[in-house]
């Protein structure tokens, strides 16, 4: 504790600040964005080495070095792809300057330090990190019903009730093409909604 508080004394602590959205453009997260596709800033957490950046299609962490230094790691995981999970917040004691917003990301875990003050908007991203972790279980069960009523169509068509090769592979390519439209619908890319829904700042 007494090392924590003489680091930030010193000025030399890797506590966060939350950012405010007027500012997400001065940032250097937002130099990774896709704004082709649409993609925004809907939450940042900057200290003096890292930036922690949520936006509606990826968590982007810009990993630096040190706080003297100018080369930076940029890390992207999106959500589609890379599944977050064990979302926690680890409250300040009275003697504490910060906070501790942890979560993983493909089992990898994060743990992010901020000043206690931004401890009512840290609520708002944990709120909208554990329902994207819910969406999660969510498709999973949507994937496996589809699934399996897929499997139930394809017994249907039996290889000998098929006329023809030409038939044959018609009905392969619309059952295909059904998987695919189904797992498309399935495969949430953009979570504006969430941010929307819990974000407040």
């Amino acid at each position: 504790m007494f090392k924590k508080m003489a680091a930030e004394a010193l000025g030399i602590s890797d506590i966060g600040a939350v950012i405010s959205p007027e500012h997400f453009d001065k940032v250097d997260s937002d130099d990774f964005l896709f704004h082709e596709d649409g993609e925004k800033i809907y939450f940042l957490i900057k200290s003096k080495k890292d930036e922690y950046c949520f936006t509606n299609f990826a968590f982007i962490h810009v990993d630096g070095d040190s706080a003297v230094s100018a080369k930076r790691s940029v890390k992207r995981y999106e959500y589609a792809t890379s599944q977050i999970s064990d979302v926690s917040i680890e409250t300040a004691g009275k003697m504490d300057l910060d906070v501790e917003l942890k979560f993983a990301v493909d089992g990898v875990l994060m743990s992010i330090d901020i000043s206690k003050q931004y401890l009512e908007p840290l609520k708002d991203i944990y709120k909208a990190l554990f329902a994207i972790t819910r969406s999660y279980h969510h498709t999973a069960v949507a994937k496996d019903n589809s699934i399996r009523s897929l499997e139930v169509i394809g017994a249907m068509h039996k290889i000998t009730q098929v006329g023809s090769n030409e038939e044959m592979t018609s009905r392969y390519r619309a059952l295909v093409e059904v998987a695919n439209d189904t797992y498309r619908q399935l495969a949430k890319r953009d979570f504006s909604d969430v941010f929307e829904t819990y974000i407040h700042s």
